[in-house]
């Protein structure tokens, strides 16, 4: 359970924070156009003309430093009680707004992400909804968050993402926005964008006549439309259908001296056209008027016509003319149009045959000097070739790529800090490791299987035996035979030497089982040990967990060492099941045991695709998977019974691997077949432990 609390409040927390640095950002680079959205809400609520334009654009700033700052701590896991709460509060509040504009519709889009992303008010009513239920999950458990900073290095991130957004709003103000969202940006047709494609749904209107005849007045519409003897009194339209809106459908360039729309004569015009753009010349900064004065000799002198578009009356246009010495025409067009062509006011457009080529803020027009040959031949003629892409990534150098490096310098300082103090706390648990590992048995046990008759058994134990009397083993060692070899085999064997111990016992104590051979008769032959749970024995005789479970617990009550053996198939390593499936045969079997029963159980872990086939498991696969094994044994019974169990291997173990084999850990010796019915063969394996 506290693991699946800790993935859903990371994965609320990574949610939010990638909601809160793209809606932050794309808002804070576009100070201008979330000011007017902040307008829009002010209007709403019957406050315009009350708010100063000097506070909505502070609050523009604000909120997005605000909200892409909190996105930055929530991915960073910064002051995480207080960040989730603020956060909650945010979204809380926020929640409630669009719940108000999706009942009133005041605006028809809320902002949240300036002009990247528009959404409906009832998507934006549903995608906040998601956010605050990822809000409660994180606020209900913000220690859950997992840091990706050390504490005492936040303080970096904090300063420098509030830094890093506060200049790329100041900049976006004094330049232009370094993304523009809009139909107006550069390399837009704007002839195109005025376009409704052939087939385009058209909207649907319904027109309603009301008439009288006789002192009635009645509503009627085309269908119903009486005779002549009504009289007209009124009519009303209303739009029953939307249809398709293009992206620019408010643009019209009017005369202000003869009220003739000249739109499609300018966008049509072959060549280049300035066009300066103040939606409100009352408010707008003249500090650059001279620039702008140079720019127009510059276009009269190579014949280039420049206007000045506004939604100022002309009091306000000659007030302009006054003050700068203005020559250049004057034509109205829409105020809201003029905010969305350029974040600036005033600022300065360049078209050519209809096409946005070029624009500028008041802040940095064109220098004089730069001015000096016509238009088609200077680079600011031509529409600037850096991609998008490229801007994005100016962006992740100056602010994601820092923070990645301040990432992965503190994770490493911090993992190299954490490593050295482990070290330092682990000393005397590396010595009592070594210690345990010195203690674990080494075992090399033989499995001849069903091979070699008595006489040829008995060769083969008093040739193994005599090699171990003249090179004493570094290992306890042990051969598996045959029932009928048992107490023949026991006569020649030195104990001290070589353990003696059957191939197989009967799941049954006694009676009528012709055939079998119980523990407690392995027992009374000398044996000492029992090979239980042989993948040959599970596949070829159908022995079940419950079964070994029963041979198991006999085998220990007739005072026997089980060598269990658990492995997968092929198909079974092949599909990444391995793990699963020697824990699952620990547990259907040996799991049901004390810990002082199991103490004498030694595990033996044989890949069934490595027995007899020639194919060896790595070295590295067979550590890894003994050491699963060691931890789900520690998992049962604790640490100390783990260390001290002898796991061995067994799949085509030989001389020439078996050094690399025993050099592992968790390693501690092998169950050897085919190679333990040669005695040089054997003794070479048994002679790994000594390199």
């Amino acid at each position: 359970m506290k693991r699946l609390i800790n993935i859903l409040t990371n994965v609320c927390r990574l949610l939010l924070a990638a909601t809160f640095v793209l809606s932050g950002y794309v808002k804070a680079i576009d100070p201008l156009g979330t000011q007017y959205k902040i307008d829009d809400y002010v209007a709403a609520v019957g406050l315009s003309g009350t708010v100063s334009d000097w506070f909505t654009l502070f609050a523009s700033v604000a909120l997005s430093a605000t909200e892409f700052a909190l996105g930055v701590f929530l991915l960073f896991a910064i002051q995480r009680r207080l960040v989730s709460k603020l956060v909650l509060g945010f979204v809380g509040v926020m929640t409630l707004i669009t719940v108000w504009i999706y009942i009133y519709s005041p605006v028809e889009d809320c902002g949240c992400f300036g002009d990247a992303i528009q959404l409906t008010n009832g998507e934006t009513l549903a995608k906040n909804i998601v956010l605050l239920l990822a809000a409660v999950v994180v606020a209900r458990w913000p220690l859950r968050m997992v840091r990706f900073v050390s504490k005492s290095n936040q303080w970096i991130v904090t300063n420098y993402t509030l830094l890093f957004i506060i200049v790329s709003s100041a900049w976006s103000l004094y330049t232009l926005p370094p993304f523009d969202f809009r139909p107006y940006h550069i390399g837009a047709d704007l002839r195109k964008g005025m376009e409704i494609p052939p087939g385009a749904k058209q909207p649907q209107f319904e027109t309603t006549f009301i008439l009288s005849k006789d002192g009635e007045t009645r509503e009627f519409t085309l269908d119903n439309y009486p005779d002549s003897t009504w009289t007209f009194i009124d009519s009303k339209t209303v739009q029953t259908e939307a249809g398709y809106v293009p992206p620019i459908h408010d643009f019209s360039i009017v005369n202000v001296a003869t009220g003739d729309d000249i739109t499609q004569e300018v966008l049509n015009r072959k060549g280049y056209t300035f066009l300066l753009i103040s939606p409100f010349l009352e408010q707008a900064d003249d500090t650059n008027f001279g620039a702008i004065d140079q720019i127009y000799e510059y276009a009269k002198q190579y014949n280039v016509p420049m206007m000045c578009l506004t939604a100022s009356g002309k009091a306000a246009i000659g007030r302009w003319q006054d003050l700068t010495g203005a020559e250049y025409p004057f034509y109205t067009t829409d105020a809201t149009t003029l905010k969305t062509m350029i974040r600036s006011n005033p600022g300065l457009m360049l078209i050519k045959d209809g096409v946005v080529v070029n624009k500028w803020s008041h802040n940095a027009l064109p220098k004089q000097e730069r001015l000096n040959a016509p238009l088609g031949q200077l680079s600011i003629g031509k529409i600037d070739p850096t991609s998008v892409t490229a801007r994005i990534t100016k962006v992740v150098l100056w602010f994601a790529l820092p923070l990645f490096l301040l990432t992965l310098a503190d994770r490493l300082w911090t993992w190299t800090k954490w490593i050295r103090t482990q070290r330092k706390r682990s000393k005397l648990y590396n010595l009592l490791k070594i210690k345990r590992r010195k203690m674990r048995k080494k075992i090399v046990a033989g499995n001849w299987k069903m091979n070699l008759n008595l006489q040829e058994g008995l060769a083969l134990a008093k040739e193994v035996n005599d090699a171990l009397a003249a090179d004493k083993p570094n290992c306890d060692v042990i051969i598996c035979t045959p029932f009928i070899h048992l107490a023949s085999v026991a006569g020649v064997l030195d104990s001290k030497l070589v353990g003696l111990g059957a191939e197989n016992c009967a799941d049954k104590e006694q009676g009528a089982y012709t055939g079998e051979v119980s523990a407690e008769m392995v027992k009374s032959t000398g044996a000492q040990y029992v090979i239980l749970g042989h993948s040959e024995r599970r596949e070829y005789y159908n022995e079940t967990p419950e079964i070994l479970k029963e041979k198991v617990l006999l085998a220990l009550k007739n005072g026997l060492k089980v060598i269990f053996c658990i492995g997968e198939t092929l198909a079974e390593r092949e599909a990444n099941k391995q793990n699963e499936v020697v824990k699952a045969e620990l547990e259907g079997s040996v799991f049901n045991l004390s810990a002082e029963e199991f103490a004498n159980v030694i595990v033996a872990y044989e890949p069934i695709w490595a027995i007899g086939t020639g194919k060896t498991a790595t070295a590295e696969q067979a550590e890894e998977i003994h050491a699963f094994i060691r931890s789900v044994i520690a998992d049962k019974y604790g640490n100390e019974v783990a260390e001290n169990t002898s796991i061995l291997y067994g799949g085509s173990a030989k001389p020439s691997n078996a050094p690399e084999l025993f050099a592992k850990p968790n390693i501690d010796g092998g169950l050897i077949g085919g190679a333990a019915l040669k005695c040089a063969d054997f003794k070479g394996i048994i002679d790994a432990w000594k390199k």
